[in-house]
């Protein structure tokens, strides 16, 4: 918008927080409070934004900067109150003219286009001082807005201040409020702090305009609860489980399917495919994106993945992983930084995979570990395959062919590489390279010991057992070597 500045205020300690992290840097659907109300002011597009900082400012003024790389910040160093707070913002701000909106820092639920009515409202009735205001069932803590017989504006009052009168009055002051920048600039100097806190209270400037014969006006937000802030953890899990409530509701508005939204988790920047479905007891965080058609869930957790069209992702966690269209996922399955499963590629149960390039159509079933591997597409790894990449010093890498033919129990000791349609017997621990179409085999023969439970384990029912059978031993199966079969794999 023309000649707007935004001041966001997130100088404040939040002791009740009770926290060594800073109150406006709590997370809340996948973004930090201050990150909310950055998105929300940043959809405006004002010509500046002022970010007021000052109990740990060296941790809260860079993860602002992250956000909005162009931001100002503006160091309150003791905290003396709001107006306190709008003047040094101002002072780094430079000469401006226009409209200034002041906001606070811990309202998550702060909405850009609620900020726009805002402003388009304050600026169409030409006020001095315009106040975003809400009707609550409780106001206990709030400032309230008190009026005229004729409906103006007269005054904001606190809540230590309040007459028991004025506590009754249920439309509250919530916080957000628009100035004309010459007539804040006026006001501002003739703010007092003579009060219960002994602090500078930006509302007072509503007194100021009156006694001008200025111009003061609210506008009432119907949804009240994007200005409610977090004090406490309590306030903050409140703040939490509305925010997912509203992202769930306008996910499955938009043709997600989601099976249990009680159950369901969604954070604020992941990106859902239509006709996706999300099952119960699905968490998806951070920066996650579903394709089209993709299943997820039940009891999958999410974060900073990319799950392809049509994949399938069962009770499976993963972070910074890549899954192919029309691949599938788990159950059990744990998916590390830097997996990426190709097209109709398989992780069954009981997989971890670490730094690992699966390719399109190969299958790693189950019960396996590959870190720091590349397996070529169509390639299929036998059960209880361990990459062992730790020398105990450094990591190394393995890589496997397309369309290899892995046994299962195998090991892959690292670095090695299993060429293209190679295979493995089972049991194999792989040290050497494979050449293409070779197969591997490093166990010897198989040696039977004939009547070894009778002799060794006398008067036990194994023994009883091998006793029953009366198998004369020319009929027993001895040193089968490498025959047909002895690759040992599994698919599935």
């Amino acid at each position: 918008m023309d000649n707007l500045t935004v001041i966001v205020l997130a100088a404040g300690g939040g002791t009740r927080m009770k926290s060594k992290t800073m109150k406006v840097l709590h997370p809340v659907g996948g973004r930090s409070m201050i990150g909310h109300v950055l998105a929300a002011v940043s959809a405006m597009e004002p010509q500046r934004i002022v970010a007021v900082v000052g109990t740990q400012r060296e941790q809260v003024g860079p993860h602002i900067r992250a956000l909005v790389p162009d931001v100002l910040l503006a160091v309150q160093e003791k905290q003396e109150g709001t107006a306190h707070a709008v003047r040094v913002a101002m002072e780094v701000a430079g000469p401006t003219h226009g409209t200034v909106i002041v906001a606070a820092g811990d309202t998550p639920l702060l909405e850009g286009e609620s900020l726009r009515a805002f402003a388009a409202e304050h600026e169409a009735a030409q006020r001095a001082v315009s106040i975003l205001t809400g009707l609550v069932a409780d106001p206990f803590g709030y400032g309230r807005i008190v009026r005229t017989s004729e409906g103006d504006v007269e005054a904001i009052v606190e809540e230590k201040d309040a007459s028991d009168e004025q506590r009754l009055i249920r439309e509250i002051n919530s916080g957000i409020l628009a100035f004309d920048v010459e007539f804040l600039l006026e006001a501002l100097p003739q703010i007092g702090n003579d009060n219960a806190k002994g602090e500078f209270y930006l509302t007072d400037a509503v007194q100021i305009a009156r006694e001008a014969g200025l111009t003061v006006g609210a506008h009432t937000i119907s949804d009240v609860m994007q200005t409610q802030g977090a004090n406490d953890r309590v306030q903050l899990a409140e703040l939490g489980r509305e925010l997912n409530r509203r992202i769930v509701t306008r996910w499955m508005r938009d043709g997600v399917t989601v099976m249990d939204p009680a159950t369901t988790w969604i954070d604020a920047d992941v990106v859902l495919g239509q006709d996706a479905t999300i099952l119960p007891g699905t968490q998806l965080l951070g920066a996650t994106v579903v394709g089209e058609d993709a299943v997820v869930g039940p009891d999958t957790t999410l974060k900073d993945c990319e799950i392809g069209a049509g994949a399938r992702v069962v009770r499976t966690h993963a972070e910074l992983a890549v899954i192919g269209d029309g691949a599938t996922v788990g159950p059990f399955s744990f998916l590390r930084p830097g997996t990426n499963l190709g097209i109709g590629g398989k992780i069954g149960g009981f997989v971890e995979t670490k730094n690992a390039i699966i390719g399109d159509g190969a299958k790693v079933p189950h019960l396996s570990y590959v870190g720091d591997a590349e397996i070529g597409e169509g390639t299929n790894i036998g059960a209880g395959t361990i990459f062992a990449n730790y020398d105990g010093v450094e990591k190394h890498r393995t890589t496997v062919g397309r369309h290899a033919r892995t046994g299962s129990n195998n090991t892959f000791v690292a670095p090695v590489s299993i060429g293209d349609g190679a295979g493995t017997a089972g049991g194999t621990v792989v040290r050497r390279d494979v050449p293409p179409g070779a197969l591997a085999v490093s166990s010897g023969p198989q040696r039977n010991i004939e009547a070894w439970a009778q002799s060794k384990r006398p008067g036990t029912a194994q023994a009883e057992a091998a006793s029953r059978s009366g198998r004369p031993a020319d009929e027993q199966q001895v040193d089968p070597g490498v025959g047909a079969g002895a690759s040992g794999e599994t698919e599935s």
